[in-house]
């Protein structure tokens, strides 16, 4: 009896264990999730159902994008679980044109969204991680079909894809430190340069005036530039000129106050 106690003491253990693991990894990545409800919403909730269950582990800009053709009748989603009395639709078995249900869809993806930009999160990369349909109670009315109304509770959990990667790049991209000490090459001995002969004087006063001569082609583009630089100072002189002149004028008919803030 003791031992079959004593089993169960670390029965009980090992589960606690587990429950404060699972809290403590829910803890680190709560800064990575974004969740939002849409409660009593007026859509079946079948075709709820099905919107999630194809759209579910999908990336958000997908499911938006999905979701909008499916409004404007562009594009029909596929039923696999409530599919009796139900026909065929082009490129798949069963399929339907939810129109109101995609937009209410649509609109909660777009609160979602706007949740994770609040906390900080990468909207480009976001993932659908959490997609549920429930339905909801239905509320009486006062006419002959008081049960008619439909009701139903929508929510979604969206996740930054590349929220763990980081963490392993980082680790990945610390250095390595070596174990051994790596010998350097050793470096080849210098060969001696053969000695060159003196060569007389006379050739190399030749030789040093032949390199000084500068070319015709060289002349002129010296003589370019020279001129270039001459018509801009030209230019300069020309455009201050102008401007003293001008400001003469101004000063003569009266237009410009004086430094004391009269007239001249």
């Amino acid at each position: 009896m003791q031992q079959v106690l004593g089993q169960l003491d670390q029965v009980k253990q090992f589960q606690q264990g587990k429950n404060i693991m699972a809290k403590d990894s829910m803890k680190q990545n709560a800064g990575h999730v974004a969740v939002a409800r849409a409660l009593n919403l007026p859509v079946s909730t079948k075709h709820c159902i099905e919107i999630c269950r194809n759209l579910r582990f999908k990336d958000v800009s997908y499911a938006k994008k999905y979701l909008e053709e499916v409004s404007v009748l562009r594009r029909a989603v596929p039923y696999k679980r409530f599919i009796q009395d139900l026909g065929h639709k082009a490129g798949m078995s069963a399929g339907r044109y939810p129109q109101k249900a995609a937009k209410e869809i649509l609109r909660l993806l777009r609160s979602v969204e706007a949740n994770a930009q609040a906390k900080g999160l990468d909207t480009a990369n976001l993932k659908i991680t959490k997609f549920l349909a429930n339905k909801a109670s239905i509320p009486f009315t006062g006419a002959r079909h008081r049960t008619g109304t439909k009701r139903t509770h929508v929510e979604v959990e969206v996740r930054e894809r590349f929220a763990k990667k980081a963490g392993k790049e980082e680790v990945k991209s610390q250095p390595v430190k070596a174990t051994k000490k790596e010998e350097a090459p050793a470096m080849p001995e210098p060969v001696p340069a053969a000695k060159e002969t003196p060569k007389p004087v006379s050739e190399m006063k030749q030789a040093k005036a032949v390199k000084e001569e500068p070319s015709s082609a060289e002349l002129l583009h010296r003589a370019q530039q020279k001129a270039a630089e001459l018509k801009l100072r030209e230019k300069e002189q020309k455009e201050t000129q102008d401007v003293t002149n001008l400001y003469e004028e101004l000063q003569k008919k009266g237009s410009l106050r004086s430094a004391k803030g009269g007239r001249p």
